[in-house]
């Protein structure tokens, strides 16, 4: 329930934050969300969180009547902050009827989905350029985000706010060595392109590594049972595990034993795991695919063609084979992750655009 004001309370900025599925989800995205809803209250807005159903961005003609419901039961005089998930596969003409101010916050376009047929990528592509010209602003979380809405979907740049995520202070990875031990963060889906790092790392069987894959492993169940039969395949089920969605404690940790963090994504809107590895001083192998280019620079990583085996495997083969090229890499990576923005400024940003929609 909504809590009625004070006239002295009035100037305080109502933000109803809507995000579907369960706000606990172990990925960057649901993260930034969590991080917001907790932060943007130091900043003079009062923010609820609004459930949408989870199954957008494919949502039934039921869960969009919902929605809508779910959306218009909010104060009239409310700033809408909808996450991209949503926002993008929501008909522009139902957000035109909720008569309050909306901001997109944008992780990267639905359409960039890894797996779509041509015919939902062109839906996709439709819809969210629809809705996000009905938006009063849009928050995204890379430069390279900005620069896609503004080429392909025609958004107006004085729109468009980057917000990148921020991170936490983090203790310096220490790592095992023997094996080495090789970390990949996200769930499950083909966009991650862990079936690319398994096929690269059958060609590594020589060197003393395991491989722990730590993700969601109920997003997208074809693609784990592809994943699985993979890694059986390819004779490597005693050296691959699937740790599936774990808690930030245990994320940590894994963080704290890594020597190397490894990421095949296809896209990234920005990268969160490739920032929190570098807060950790984790060396990095990384593909280029979306921002990932840019939020990893050279010094910290050994980055990779997206979908390139072959790179991917000599990037891994090397980081694993000589250790002072990994010692190397580490110092370079923690030196980035000493100068990456804080979850404060993040927050401070989003806090802004969210008045200025309201004013």
């Amino acid at each position: 329930m909504w809590r009625a004001l004070g006239s002295k309370a009035r100037s305080v900025v109502e933000v109803a934050f809507a995000v579907p599925g369960e706000l606990g989800s172990l990925t960057g995205g649901y993260a930034y969300a969590r991080k917001l809803l907790r932060l943007l209250q130091a900043h003079g807005l009062r923010t609820r969180h609004i459930a949408l159903p989870p199954s957008f961005p494919f949502p039934s003609s039921t869960d969009l009547e919902r929605t809508k419901r779910s959306l218009s039961h909010t104060p009239k005089d409310a700033v809408l902050l909808i996450d991209g998930l949503a926002y993008g596969a929501l008909p522009a003409e139902l957000c035109e009827t909720l008569g309050r101010p909306i901001v997109a916050l944008v992780h990267h376009p639905l359409g960039m989905e890894s797996g779509l047929s041509p015919e939902q990528r062109s839906l996709f592509l439709k819809s969210e350029a629809a809705a996000l010209a009905v938006a009063s602003r849009v928050i995204v979380t890379s430069s390279l985000t900005a620069c896609l809405l503004e080429d392909d979907y025609c958004v107006l740049s004085e729109k468009i706010t980057v917000a990148e995520p921020g991170v936490e202070p983090a203790a310096r990875a220490q790592g095992t060595g023997t094996p080495v031990q090789l970390l990949a963060v996200g769930a499950v889906s083909p966009r991650k392109g862990y079936e690319t790092l398994v096929e690269a790392l059958s060609g590594l069987k020589g060197f003393g590594w395991r491989l722990t894959i730590a993700g969601d492993l109920g997003r997208d169940p074809d693609a784990v049972k592809r994943l699985k039969h993979r890694i059986e395949a390819a004779g490597l089920s005693d050296r691959i595990g699937l740790a599936g969605a774990v808690p930030d404690s245990t994320l940590d940790q894994l963080y704290h034993r890594a020597d190397i963090l490894v990421s095949a994504s296809l896209f990234e809107g920005y990268g969160m795991v490739l920032a929190e590895a570098m807060a950790h001083g984790l060396p990095l192998v990384a593909s280029t695919g979306g921002a990932a280019a840019d939020t990893v620079p050279q010094q910290a990583g050994l980055k990779v063609p997206p979908g390139d085996v072959g790179a991917l495997r000599e990037a891994v083969g090397r980081l694993i084979a000589q250790p002072q090229l990994r010692r190397d890499v580490a110092e370079g990576s923690w030196a980035a992750g000493q100068r990456l923005p804080r979850w404060g400024t993040t927050a401070a940003t989003v806090a802004r655009v969210l008045k200025e929609a309201r004013s």
